[in-house]
Order: C-alpha cells, then structure tokens, then sequence
C-alpha cells in the first residue's frame, strides 16, 4: 500500500522524508531555491461583475452576486501576475490549494479588485495571502499556494495518468 501524502505543512514521518529527499536530487518539476521568486512579491487584478461572473448565471433561482468561483479565480490571476516575471525560464506556476472565505456579496456593476503577496515558502509549495475588495468592503481573504513546474514535464505526468 502506498503510504499517504501528508497535508501542505505537515510533517511527513521519518521514512517518508528519506525517499522525498532522495526523490528531490532527480526531480526538475521544483524550481532550484536560487531561482525563486522573491517573498514580498505582490500584484493586484480587477473586474467588473457581470452577470455571467455571478451564481445566477449558472442556476435562475439563485441571487445575481458574484460567484466565488470567480472571486477565486481574480485571486489567483493576481498571485500569477505577481511572480511571472521572476520565474526560471521556461517556467510556470500552477495551483495546488486553497483556503479562501468568501465574506461579502456583491453584484454586477461592482469592481473588485483582488490583491496577492508572496509571503513564504514550505517546502516547493508558493505561499499567498489573498484579499479581494470592493469598494471599502473586503468580500474575500485567505491564502492561496502555487508550485513552480515546466509545463512539458507537468502535461506529460497528467497525460501518463490519464485513463487509456
């Protein structure tokens, strides 16, 4: 049985950590820690709600506010817009978790402006503070985390998993 993956910041036990670290000379997904990008890195994304941003648009009987899929999705663009310039060559950073609370509503006509910070690293694992407004309002915080990857090794680990 294959031992289970422990959660973003938790300890692995020992055996574990062993097979990681000789597992992370052979591995190129994780960018080398010379190459990262600077903690402190930070950037911001607006949109203005339209109904096809808000929960109504997908079901008429829900309320015209903006979904929190959306709100997330803004939150992530900012994170992204915040470390691309200094990502190794040939680089990207993909998503791996979040924990997001979605605090307001609001609706179309709104802007929202979401904001990201790089704060710290675990392990290969980008972490964000996350925040979207609008107006004096905070509608949403939280943290978002990313890892760096080369989309060509990424797609082809995705594709050998893929049913055949």
């Amino acid at each position: 049985m294959k031992p289970r993956r422990p959660e973003h910041g938790a300890r692995a036990p020992k055996h574990e950590k062993k097979k990681a670290k000789a597992g992370a000379a052979k591995s190129s997904a994780a960018a080398p820690v010379e190459r990262r990008p600077r903690i402190g890195l930070e950037a911001t994304t607006e949109r203005v709600v339209q109904h096809e941003h808000t929960i109504q648009a997908l079901s008429p009987q829900l309320p015209a506010v903006f979904s929190t899929p959306m709100m997330i999705g803004l939150m992530e663009h900012a994170t992204v817009k915040a470390i691309t310039p200094e990502l190794p060559p040939g680089a990207i950073s993909v998503g791996t978790r979040i924990e997001v609370d979605h605090l307001k509503a609001v609706g179309p006509g709104a802007t929202v402006v979401a904001w990201a910070k790089l704060i710290e690293y675990r392990g290969r694992f980008l972490v964000f503070d996350v925040e979207a407004r609008s107006g004096e309002h905070v509608i949403g915080r939280g943290r978002v985390f990313r890892a760096i990857v080369h989309p060509e090794e990424h797609g082809a680990k995705a594709k050998a998993r893929a049913p055949q």
